[in-house]
């Protein structure tokens, strides 16, 4: 009698940066919000989404795009890296490319040729719209960087007006990085706010949307560079799942896979616990749970889960890669913050200085724990909020700080009793 192999089950767990998961789980508020800001007759509100990391924002920035094209909008837009966001030129050619891909698809161009001989007709050539159409209509206009952008997306309105279509939805992701450098007389962040200012105040068929996602750092750099932008932005926080849609989360793939695994209660439950309903880690550790079930099931074993070995894992490689951006010094700072019981919420300079004197020998001065916060804030490891306070811009990163061992030559007679686990 032949044996048949029993089919190994694929993993239906996605954890990646921006990956797409199976299931998207919760948000029908964030895209209810993105629906009503479509609907304005004009535009006079644009919407940030920020959050922290792996809660979600470039997935859910996918999941708006049907949602745009559905009610008469086109999308383009694409990651704002740090080399692309350094100046206002190259902002611009940003913009020319993406507008250009965008509608060459759509936009024809005819030109009349002469004939030749007299008994020749004109001749009409279509084309599609190329890079090279809008990058002229940038170069011929007169002026500073801000005014070419204007000329050219006003260019670009009467172009989408000779169509059924509403206007354009501009979408940036990890917008973070977009930062005016006094320094360097350049401005492309303030360029980006002014020229939609001044688009949006005009009385165009074709509407512009700008639509920006990045880390919580990005509202105190638009707060700086230009006072008007909480006027113009609706803000979108993305927060942790609540417990059923983080349920969902880890349930719905799996069912939707038709996998022969199943997550039993307790699972479910530690998963729920360990990832404290943020997206990415909820993927991250089903995908570990499932690969060590699979290879259990293969050698015949009983299923079982490695919580240790995902762990370490995790901080590995989500964790580590972070805390070594910064210095030891900077590390023995938030080493400070994790001993406070608010650590994954909010904390303040008096909080911080207090704990110092309690656990190490060379403690924080004020001055100081506001200059290391500013340096950890460039890191994109600490951001300040609305309230003034401080927070960690990383999940669950006080947790994993906790892990770290302490330079014993830094503390004071006793270590901080928050230090063991």
């Amino acid at each position: 009698m032949t044996n048949i192999p029993v089919p190994i089950p694929l993993n239906p767990f996605r954890p990646g940066a921006g990956t797409k998961p199976l299931y998207l789980a919760g948000r029908t508020h964030e895209k209810d919000e993105f629906a009503r800001v479509l609907h304005q007759v004009p535009v006079v509100q644009n919407l940030i989404i920020t959050g922290l990391r792996g809660v979600g924002k470039t997935v859910l920035l996918d999941e708006l795009k049907p949602i745009a094209q559905s009610n008469g909008w086109l999308w383009t837009g694409n990651d704002l890296s740090e080399a692309t966001s350094l100046n206002e030129a190259r902002i611009a050619n940003r913009l020319v490319v993406d507008l250009s891909a965008l509608l060459a698809p759509i936009i024809i161009h005819r030109q009349e040729q002469l004939p030749f001989g007299f008994t020749s007709k004109k001749q009409t050539k279509e084309r599609a719209l190329t890079y090279d159409d809008l990058w002229s209509i940038y170069t011929a206009t007169p002026g500073l960087v801000s005014d070419k952008v204007k000329a050219l997306l006003l260019y670009v309105a009467k172009l989408v007006e000779q169509t059924p279509l509403k206007g354009i939805v501009l979408a940036y992701d990890e917008a973070q990085n977009l930062s005016d450098h006094r320094e360097k007389d350049e401005f492309p962040l303030s360029l980006i706010l002014d020229v939609f200012a001044s688009l949006q105040r005009q009385s165009t068929k074709c509407q512009f949307l700008l639509l920006l996602t990045g880390l919580p750092t990005l509202i105190p750099k638009l707060n700086e560079a230009r006072t008007f932008t909480e006027r113009m932005f609706h803000t979108i926080v993305l927060e942790k799942l609540e417990e059923k849609d983080a349920r969902d989360a880890i349930t719905k793939p799996i069912e939707l896979s038709k996998s022969t695994l199943k997550f039993s209660e307790n699972v479910i439950a530690y998963v729920v616990q360990a990832s404290n309903g943020y997206p990415f880690f909820i993927q991250f550790i089903c995908k570990e749970v499932f690969d060590a079930w699979i290879g259990k099931m293969t050698v015949g074993l009983a299923p079982s889960v490695p919580t240790g070995e995902i762990m370490a894992k995790l901080d590995q490689d989500f964790f580590a890669p972070r805390w070594s951006r910064a210095t030891d010094r900077q590390q023995e700072f938030m080493q400070v913050i994790a001993t406070l019981p608010n650590s994954e919420e909010e904390f303040s300079v008096p909080e911080i200085v207090k704990a110092s004197k309690a656990v190490l020998r060379k403690p924080f001065s004020p001055s100081h724990a506001i200059q290391i916060l500013g340096n950890l804030s460039e890191r994109g490891l600490i951001y300040r909020n609305r309230r003034g306070l401080y927070c960690f811009a990383v999940p669950l990163l006080s947790k994993f700080i906790q892990r770290q061992t302490w330079d014993p030559t830094t503390l004071r007679d006793r270590a901080p009793s928050t230090n063991a686990s």
